[in-house]
């Protein structure tokens, strides 16, 4: 996979592209394959090649946890429908094993792809910037290329109180790799990561208590969607929000501290952390670069270029710390790729609508723009809306934001199908749709779906458009 080299032979000394790819996650493979596409001689360059993030320890990996935690929590409830089974037995090291053993399938997916990679493209060592388009190989090599793209991505920060005190510390990066289910389990930081893994383990059968300075989870925009995760996760865990933590070795795991609007003290076998993934830049030498770094070291680029200044680099994926997800990341690579290779006729492209989804049940979702000045929202409840409350899972809520002519803007939603309703509104989004055309659309009784027209006739109301005739026989009220 990395090209041969002799470094006794000075002819090797140096290495010559059009454009260097520094990282091989998902923003750098998008980004060597543009560049690729292009007609130009890349380079990829990454110390491990192991394969993308979400594939070893972000989206796939906490997917199947997730799907584990379904399958109990369906047995749990079935008894609503009538049906007894009794309660689940859970194989801890078995719902690890299959965890561990189908993410190593995704992730050889991805490696598989660095075999077709043209001979000598891919090269295996660390780089760090000598000058703008000059880079230092750790294996004493010099790349000259005539772009650089910066792909490196993101590591767990582990704050300091966290550090040295063993491997019951855990993060998205090691959880895996545990042979059984933690016995218990606190997790630090109400983000995406933190919700999703306390989630699915409180399902599983371990006792979990998540930790968080702020109220706020999720990032969650809207008061009412808020409240309906806050209640939805409240029931698989135990919420210490507010809080400052202090952890210390204990003879039985880890004995944390909390204060702040909740007090207490308690030992937990293991403990998460998941309070954010700074980029991995540290090692770059960025001052060598020539560019401009903000306040945290980041180089300052123009999202729709993803050019840092008019230099000949561009950064990307995690590494630019803006719209740190997978899809995302491959557009940037994509965009960056083509960009550095045409270097320096660089071209603006358009971005797709803001689009995160946490896999929380029922799914928590963020589209476009929220709550603001001139804003006009619409609510659906989906506490007793018809075919939630035939699956017996009712609960939670959806909101619509459109401007003054009822064009949708964006959309805060946690309710019941909420990841697949979210994609229907940031295509209906990006695609420039009213809640008058929404409305006109067909919907099929009894869907999910139709619970949102009661937030779309509230952007009708309030913004004066009529809504579409003859679109709603027979549909019963709740449905």
């Amino acid at each position: 996979m990395s090209s041969t080299f002799d470094p006794s032979d000075p002819a090797q000394s140096d290495l010559i592209c059009d454009v260097a790819v520094i990282g091989a996650g998902t923003a750098g493979i998008a980004a060597e394959r543009a560049a690729r596409k292009a007609g130009k001689r890349t380079l990829i360059i990454d110390p491990e090649f192991r394969g993308t993030l979400c594939a070893n320890t972000g989206c796939m990996p906490s997917k199947l946890l997730i799907a584990a935690s379904h399958a109990a929590h369906a047995v749990r409830r079935a008894p609503v429908f009538g049906v007894h089974s009794g309660e689940p037995m859970i194989d801890g090291p078995a719902v690890m094993a299959r965890v561990r053993a189908e993410r190593d399938r995704f992730v050889e997916f991805t490696r598989e792809s660095f075999d077709d990679l043209p001979q000598g493209t891919a090269i295996r060592a660390r780089a760090r910037f000598l000058g703008p388009t000059l880079l230092a190989l750790d294996d004493g090599r010099r790349v000259r290329a005539g772009a650089v793209v910066i792909a490196t991505g993101s590591s767990a920060l582990v704050p300091e109180t966290f550090r040295d005190l063993g491997p019951r510390i855990l993060t998205n990066e090691t959880i895996f790799e545990l042979p059984d289910l933690p016995e218990s389990l606190a997790v630090i930081g109400g983000g995406p990561i933190g919700l999703e893994l306390a989630q699915a383990m409180g399902r599983l059968g371990v006792s979990v208590t998540l930790f968080d300075q702020g109220t706020r989870l999720g990032k969650a925009r809207c008061d009412v969607v808020h409240d309906a995760l806050h209640d939805a996760v409240a029931r698989d865990m135990t919420l210490c929000l507010g809080v400052e933590t202090v952890a210390s070795a204990d003879a039985d795991g880890i004995r944390l501290t909390w204060t702040g609007d909740a007090q207490g003290e308690q030992v937990f076998s293991h403990v998460l952390v998941a309070v954010g993934r700074p980029p991995n830049l540290s090692d770059l030498d960025l001052k060598a670069s020539g560019l401009k770094l903000d306040d945290h070291g980041t180089p300052t680029s123009d999202r729709t270029t993803l050019q840092c200044g008019s230099a000949p680099v561009f950064i990307v994926g995690d590494a630019n710390a803006d719209a740190t997800l997978l899809h995302e990341a491959s557009t940037e690579g994509a965009i960056a790729g083509a960009n550095a290779a045409a270097f320096p006729d660089v071209t603006p492209r358009e971005r797709s609508v803001a689009f995160a989804l946490t896999f929380t049940d029922p799914p928590l979702a963020m589209v476009g723009t929220g709550p603001g000045d001139g804003v006009i929202s619409g609510r659906s409840d989906y506490s007793n809306q018809g075919r939630a409350r035939a699956e017996a899972r009712a609960e939670g809520a959806v909101t619509l934001y459109a401007d003054a002519q009822g064009r949708l803007s964006g959309a805060d939603l946690c309710c019941p199908g909420g990841d697949h309703l979210a994609h229907l509104l940031a295509w209906s989004v990006q695609s420039g749709a009213t809640a008058t055309g929404l409305l006109a659309m067909p919907f099929y009784h009894p869907t999910l779906e139709e619970g949102l027209k009661a937030a779309l006739r509230q952007i009708c109301s309030e913004t004066n458009q009529a809504e579409p005739a003859g679109r709603d026989f027979g549909t019963p009220p709740g449905a």
